[in-house]
């Protein structure tokens, strides 16, 4: 029989994608759980798996497309004549319910709501579950989960936003409008920058922004508007080095101890310690949200470029474990492997560039995150130990924080605290 394979849902706040690759043809027999497209989204580049086992009768879709979650990608023909289950997730009226109309912020009035809509749905009344959408309009907006995120993230109050959509929808490009307005309404204005024409000195292309890129220049813009500091320390990691060697020779595996994954054990005492770094800032309520959870975000360099993904539950792992899933982690943002769960939910981040060179660099904070770790390259200094000049191994390290919920001494304190952690590596 003939099956269809559908995206599926790739994240909470991730409905949509591009289509980089196809990786079958008509005719190819295929397993399930092997790879048939790479998409890109806003958040990563991966393999999207076949949910069939069979042979590809026709492809629905093409390199370049602009696919959503529920879209049909292939159709195969099947040996399997069992029926599997299955909830039609691009039904109009089922969106109209789950991802625009309900709130993420539950209440027993709000429950009332979708019980209603729900009740609407099964009998199809479109124009029904308008109308208990306007009954509510004051407390439930017309956005898309993903638009409710933005938000939150932006501290702004979905209910000023002005809908000037048709159907009263309020969309990401609105939301953005409404906050370059506000900023242009305040001191804070600056003039656009006008660029010339350069084809008058030379040849040019012109190429458009990967999604990657393109995000990472839209969150890099968002954090500028954060006042931020930059603090910066050295830590002597001559006796470290020496304990990285000798845990890695321990190992009955290939797993490698890096600075890397010792650092996210040091940062995740560090939090522990230092409660306003695993925070964030909720500005709508004016309200500091501490967490009790320690999940850390490693920037990794790919050929896409910078992507985060994100080693949950440090605290509760040891070097060894952090080691292997930090390689895991890094090798499945370079191969495309990465998807947006594993990039989501990091309370803070580290930034190594240690294996690339240089003696210093200001990180940029991630919100709503408000601190990040910069490391360089290590080298040997001439260090005065007792009555003489030793040479010592120095790891140069950078930390910018929120100065909104973080003061200049307690970033000095927490650096140093590390840096205290790092030259100790027996305690860790």
């Amino acid at each position: 029989m003939i099956k269809e394979i559908r995206l599926p849902e790739i994240s909470e706040t991730i409905h949509a994608g591009s289509v980089v690759k196809v990786l079958v043809s008509v005719g190819d027999k295929i397993d399930e759980d092997q790879p048939i497209i790479e998409l890109e989204t806003e958040k990563a580049m991966f393999e999207v798996p076949s949910t069939e086992k069979g042979t590809i009768t026709e492809i629905l879709i093409k390199e370049g497309d602009s696919i959503e979650v529920g879209q049909i990608i292939v159709k195969v023909e099947s040996e399997d004549t069992s029926v599997k289950p299955a909830t039609d997730v691009s039904s109009p009226v089922s969106q109209l319910v789950e991802a625009e109309y309900i709130s993420p912020v539950t209440s027993p009035k709000k429950e009332k709501v979708k019980e209603q809509l729900k009740e609407e749905i099964k009998t199809k009344n479109v124009s029904k579950v308008q109308e208990v959408k306007e009954e509510n309009s004051t407390e439930l907006v017309n956005a898309s989960p993903g638009v409710r995120k933005l938000t939150r993230e932006l501290g702004v109050d979905l209910k000023e936003v002005p809908e000037t959509d048709n159907d009263g929808r309020i969309t990401e490009k609105e939301v953005k409008n409404y906050v370059k307005t506000v900023f242009e309404s305040g001191a804070t204005k600056s003039p656009a920058i006008q660029l010339p024409d350069f084809s008058r000195w030379g040849e040019v292309k012109r190429e458009p922004m990967s999604k990657v890129r393109s995000i990472t220049a839209k969150s890099m813009i968002n954090s500028l508007s954060i006042p931020q500091v930059t603090q910066y320390d050295k830590a002597d990691i001559s006796e470290l080095e020496e304990f990285r060697i000798k845990q890695t020779s321990k190992t009955k595996s290939d797993v490698k101890v890096t600075v890397t994954s010792i650092l996210l054990r040091v940062i995740a005492s560090a939090l522990r310690q230092f409660p306003q770094f695993n925070a964030s800032i909720d500005m709508a309520n004016e309200e500091i949200i501490y967490k009790n959870y320690c999940n850390i975000g490693v920037a990794v360099d790919t050929d896409r470029g910078l992507l985060v993904p994100v080693v949950r539950n440090v605290d509760k792992k040891n070097v060894i474990e952090l080691s292997a899933e930090l390689a895991e982690l890094s090798s499945k943002a370079r191969n495309k492997k990465i998807t947006p769960d594993e990039m989501e939910g990091g309370n803070f981040t580290i930034s190594n560039l240690g294996g690339i060179g240089g003696t210093s660099f200001s990180p940029i904070v991630y919100p709503p995150q408000v601190a990040i770790l910069g490391v360089s390259r290590s080298g040997i200094e001439a260090i005065w130990v007792e009555d003489k000049f030793e040479p010592r191994l120095i790891l140069p390290v950078s930390l910018t924080y929120d100065h909104r919920i973080i003061d200049g001494a307690d970033g000095a304190r927490f650096l140093r605290w590390v840096c205290d952690a790092l030259e100790n590596p027996f305690l860790i």
